[in-house]
């Protein structure tokens, strides 16, 4: 499976971006995917999570604020970020998994290339 996220960018505190993350090679309906983000210095972190049968779960840090969607027809995972703030400032990875749902990064199989997300104060 490859995976590609794009949408990243430069944003004001509030303000608001939709990541994309479009994969091939595989049989999307039936992966776990995840958001991931690695600020300057720190570990990668999980965000949010699209299981399979259409539960979501997301990081406390990013609750009520970011959303996670899917389109199976498109093969493609999306991550809706709003109220953004400085802190939220990292490189957001998509991830892919047919194993087992989860927020552990090392369980993911497969990995996008990363899009940087710029928040500004």
């Amino acid at each position: 499976v490859q995976l590609q996220a794009f949408g990243g960018g430069f944003v004001q505190t509030g303000g608001s971006l939709r990541l994309s993350c479009a994969a091939s090679g595989g049989t999307f309906s039936s992966y776990h995917m995840g958001w991931f983000r690695q600020a300057p210095g720190k570990e990668r972190e999980f965000a949010a999570a699209s299981w399979s049968a259409g539960r979501t779960y997301f990081a406390d840090s990013v609750k009520g604020r970011f959303t996670i969607s899917r389109d199976n027809a498109k093969n493609t995972v999306y991550l809706e970020m709003n109220s953004l703030k400085p802190e939220d400032t990292a490189v957001y990875y998509c991830a892919a998994t047919r194993h087992i749902p989860t927020i552990v990064a090392d369980l993911y199989d497969y990995w996008g290339q990363g899009t940087q997300v710029t928040v500004s104060s």
